[in-house]
């Protein structure tokens, strides 16, 4: 399959396709929030982003900056050919539950190890998920946990069509 053609990318953006492959695990200055079920669950400025062509910017955030009982861990793993074997959480705030809305690499493989301790969370399963008071849109198609902001432009491996990028 092609690969597609990049949008525009404005002054104030960064294009997905300028991300590399493999994947970069990156410290920022962020603020990221996460609300479920009324409450806010998560507000932390010690994010970790991962890049990668074609997907929008993964956030994963220390698990001590979850509210206590917020994340359980969940049953089942996946494998990653970057980071390696995946570990899932349910995700509590409220009186909600999201099972699996949440994944971590607690041994990732060599270059990720600034993900130890930290998990990322599928925006779609939230109330509201912020990056710097902008809230994001989840990644689309479902099967992939990026988060779309107005600040990095597409298009996004997930759409219809997008499985052989």
């Amino acid at each position: 399959m092609r690969r597609p053609v990049p949008d525009p990318v404005r002054d104030d953006q960064e294009s997905v396709w300028d991300y590399p492959r493999p994947p970069r695990a990156e410290r920022i200055s962020s603020r990221v929030t996460i609300e479920l079920g009324g409450v806010v669950i998560v507000d932390t400025t010690d994010v970790v982003r991962v890049l990668e062509t074609s997907h929008p910017p993964v956030y994963y955030l220390p698990e001590s900056a979850f509210a206590p009982g917020a994340l359980r861990p969940a049953a089942g793993s996946s494998w990653c050919e970057f980071k390696g074997q995946a570990a899932y959480f349910d995700v509590v705030g409220g009186d909600q539950v999201r099972e699996r809305a949440a994944w971590g690499y607690p041994d990732p493989s060599g270059g990720y190890g600034d993900l130890v301790g930290r998990v990322a969370v599928y925006a779609g399963g939230m109330d509201r998920c912020t990056v710097d008071g902008e809230t994001v849109e989840p990644q689309p198609g479902g099967f992939y946990g990026g988060w779309v902001t107005s600040w990095v432009a597409g298009p996004f491996k997930g759409v219809p069509g997008s499985m052989g990028w």
